[in-house]
């Protein structure tokens, strides 16, 4: 069982950034894709990124591209989102979650249905 805990959230002015981590216990052998998704009250909750543990190839929807990075850290059980030129709109409540990848699959596309395991999420807000 994958066990997922975010940090790093906090309240910053718009143009600043944060990073968030999420360190992760009770990896098996298998191959996993690693994302953050975000929630703004009122919407869906919304992939922004993801990694392939295994070889790291990232993901990235439009919106945050250039601006966030995903990155992990094998040896600290760690992957992190890198958030730069905070602006309002970016205002959520961060998760970070896993998934397994079976053979032949990337980890592209990033929605939350294909994701079972989940952090408990890190509150990021913008003010201008």
């Amino acid at each position: 069982q994958v066990q997922l805990v975010e940090s790093g959230g906090g309240s910053v002015q718009a143009g600043r950034s944060l990073r968030l981590s999420c360190a992760a216990s009770g990896w098996t052998d298998a191959r996993y894709c690693l994302g953050w998704f975000r929630r703004v009250p009122g919407k869906e909750r919304e992939g922004i990124a993801s990694i392939d543990r295994t070889f790291g190839w990232t993901y990235y929807i439009d919106s945050v591209k250039g601006r966030f990075t995903i990155s992990q850290d094998s040896a600290k059980n760690t992957f992190y989102l890198e958030l730069d030129s905070l602006n309002p709109e970016d205002t959520a409540l961060y998760y970070c979650a896993a998934r397994t990848r079976p053979i032949g699959d990337t980890c592209s596309w990033i929605m939350e249905s294909e994701y079972i395991y989940w952090g408990q999420g890190t509150q990021v807000t913008v003010s201008s």
